[in-house]
């Protein structure tokens, strides 16, 4: 039983026990009506007070139960609050720290609500692509009126107590406790003054109306609409909300709940769910256990004070860590330093950060010119030119220079990093840490492990993600690692799609509607198309096997590498970032297809999408099957926080889930008889083969 039931004097205390945040689960919503049971049954109980253990009034739902038949067994959330409303005895719950979702609904079911001060109160069940199901569509308005409890229905923000408790007329909350500490011992003297009271309150009688009615509610669907047009859950939110105006509280719940459980089977739910799933099982590693060591990080030391040096330092400096930038000219550490600077203090203007902040994490940078004077850094990671001998003449001086258990990381996002970790007598310390640009903003971290990386260095490193806010996932050592890796793929297919008969921006658009942040076309401009041009060339060496579209090397040899020259697979004039079409672009296209011989066609805009979301997906698969992943989950967490990828569609592989492998698998035969293309690469991965075989999807 996760809730324990104890007696103080003439009032029960029914206390959720289901670390880490007293989830829902089934033998938690057991417990709180076996002990409501039992407390009504004793004469002596005058009362009963609901309270969660630890760190946690109740954070909702049981993560562990999403999806299963116990997330809806009996007694259900619904059936639990049904059975403390009708409690002939006074329910309190003495409310603290957290008290989201379904422990929200739990907390005003009950009769009254004592709550500590710093309290996280909040619905987010919009961040999963639902409404609120049990009750809080249809009950937080009646305690904190219409437009107050919209807001948090719909943003799915938490809002802490003391700000809610200041609201005129708020009824969410009965009195305020003086502390965290306290908030059990008041609630209790509270149940035993209400025992003394008449009729107990109901929230289903409070009266929900708002003054404006119509007129407010077609404004709140204009707004809401506007903001969210790839997710159905926020405009249901502000339909059920709305029934709670207009019926009986018995219709708006079956209202509600009708919502909530269609809502529950559309993709963008199912993606977000996943989303939320994936994001916490990727700190996970399947053989480096919780409670695995961890080396203390209080300095890091960075080499190089480029664009990605200095981003990478502001993590750190953000998290309170100081941060030692070492270069090999004073002018770079001018240049680089100054850039940090300028970064904050356009926050500082924008009011996003303040001044005496800016000016904290500001003392924790130093710099220096002298390898030496990282000696005491606990963790360095260096940041510089993506070149096999350059990292080795930087990991060599490392080794001589770093304290024994200092980690030592690269940055970089294609190279072995076990031929790096090799430049050291201490493979074991040797990570990558691949943050993605701009690395102050991106939340994405790629940490590759080494053959000899240690376990502890991993469960430090991630960790310390954790700490910097970034979203972290391990991959193992392969040319690109996951992210890298798969963009070649889908950017293969773009120059293909050129060839055949597509334009540039035709790809872009395709790709974009389908909710990608920017095309093939548009991020290659982004990013310099010198950087593909520089890795085809070294594959024209390592794989000679490896078919592309000539079209990206002729774009490159006319010195069109994007933004930062002014012309890419674009024009763009000087100052503005807006892509223009390039008819020089379109007469090299046109050329190189004559030169090939090829017969330009009509191509759909669904044939451009499933090339360039297949090809990520059979690569995928083939990094499953190398073990360079080790689930689905962690290549989809990787496209969502660092490529761009629709968040409503889940990522590449959960996105191909709900296609179905069999289609997929079919789509990528169909593609195999292309001329034009790569049929070698088409040929399903063995897993899409088994997978599709046997009805399932990606783990």
């Amino acid at each position: 039983m996760t809730a324990e039931y104890k007696v103080l004097g003439d009032v029960a205390v029914v206390t959720l026990a289901n670390p880490p945040v007293n989830g829902l689960g089934h033998a938690t919503r057991l417990g709180i009506t076996d002990g409501l049971s039992k407390a009504i049954d004793d004469p002596a109980i005058k009362a009963i007070v609901i309270t969660g253990a630890g760190k946690a009034f109740s954070g909702g739902a049981d993560i562990k139960e999403f999806g299963t038949p116990k997330a809806i067994q009996e007694p259900n959330l619904l059936s639990v609050i049904l059975a403390l409303e009708a409690s002939p005895k006074p329910v309190v719950a003495a409310m603290h720290s957290v008290a989201m979702g379904g422990g929200l609904e739990l907390a005003m079911g009950c009769h009254y609500r004592v709550v500590a001060p710093g309290t996280s109160i909040a619905l987010p069940e919009v961040k999963l692509g639902l409404i609120p199901g049990a009750g809080g569509t249809q009950r937080l308005p009646r305690l904190l009126g219409v437009e107050t409890a919209l807001n948090m229905i719909v943003s799915g923000e938490a809002v802490k107590s003391e700000v809610l408790a200041g609201i005129p007329g708020q009824k969410l909350f009965d009195k305020m406790a003086q502390s965290q500490e306290s908030v059990l011992d008041e609630a209790v003297e509270f149940a035993r003054l209400a025992a003394k009271g008449g009729e107990l309150p109901l929230v289903r009688n409070l009266p929900c109306k708002h003054p404006q009615g119509d007129a407010y509610f077609a404004f709140a669907r204009n707004m809401v609409g506007g903001m969210s047009k790839n997710y159905p859950a926020p405009l249901k939110c502000v339909e059920a909300v709305e029934a709670a105006t207009k019926m009986k509280f018995d219709q708006g719940m079956i209202h509600e709940r009708s919502t909530f459980m269609a809502l529950m089977f559309t993709p963008e739910s199912s993606a977000l769910r996943h989303l939320f799933m994936a994001e916490r099982a990727a700190s996970r590693i399947p053989d480096v256990p919780e409670d695995t060591p961890k080396r203390e990080i209080k300095s890091v030391g960075v080499i190089g004070a480029g664009t990605m040096g200095g981003g990478i330092s502001m993590n750190f400096l953000n998290a309170g860590i100081p941060v030692k930038i070492l270069e090999m000219k004073q002018e770079a550490l001018d240049r680089g330093i100054g850039t940090i600077q300028k970064n904050y203090e356009s926050q500082v203007k924008k009011g996003k950060l303040k001044q005496d902040k800016y000016e904290q994490r500001m003392a924790l940078l130093s710099t220096t010119l002298d390898y030496a004077d990282l000696k005491d850094c606990d963790l360095i990671i260096e940041a510089v030119f993506e070149e096999l001998g350059v990292k080795e003449k930087v990991f060599k001086q490392l080794d001589e220079i770093a304290k024994q258990g200092a980690i030592l990381a690269s940055n970089t996002s294609t190279l072995d990093v076990d031929k790096i970790a090799a430049f050291t007598k201490r493979p074991q310390d040797v990570v990558g840490m691949h943050f993605f640009s701009p690395a102050n903003v991106m939340k994405l971290l790629e940490v590759v492990r080494g053959k000899e990386t240690g376990k502890d260095v991993l469960a430090t490193v991630m960790a310390l993600a954790k700490k910097i806010k970034k979203t972290a996932v391990v991959s193992g050592v392969c040319d690109g690692f996951i992210g890298n890796r798969m963009i070649e793929q889908y950017s293969r297919q773009a120059g293909f799609l050129l060839d055949e008969g597509a334009t540039p921006q035709q790809v872009d658009k395709a790709i974009e509607k389908f909710g990608f942040a920017m095309g093939p076309f548009r991020m290659g401009d982004l990013a310099g198309n010198d950087i593909g041009w520089a890795i085809r060339k070294r594959r024209s060496v390592e794989r000679a096997d490896m078919k592309y579209s000539r079209t990206a090397d002729k774009l490159c040899e006319l010195g069109r590498f994007g933004q930062k020259t002014g012309a890419g697979w674009y024009d763009y004039q000087a100052g503005k970032r807006d892509a223009i079409p390039s008819q020089v672009v379109l007469d090299l296209i046109e050329q190189h297809r004559k030169d090939e011989g090829i017969t330009p066609r009509k191509i759909s805009d669904d044939e451009i999408v499933q090339r360039l979301v297949y090809a990520l997906v059979n690569e995928g698969a083939h990094i499953l099957e190398d073990g360079i992943a080790s689930k689905a989950g962690d290549i989809d967490m990787v496209y969502l926080t660092g490529y761009g990828f629709p968040i409503w569609r889940g990522g590449p592989m959960h996105y191909a889930n709900q296609v179905g492998l069999f289609n997929v698998a079919q789509a990528m035969k169909r593609f195999a008889k292309n001329p034009h293309d790569d049929a070698n690469f088409w040929k399903p991965a063995p897993l899409v083969e088994t997978l599709a075989a046997e009805g399932k999807g990606f783990q």
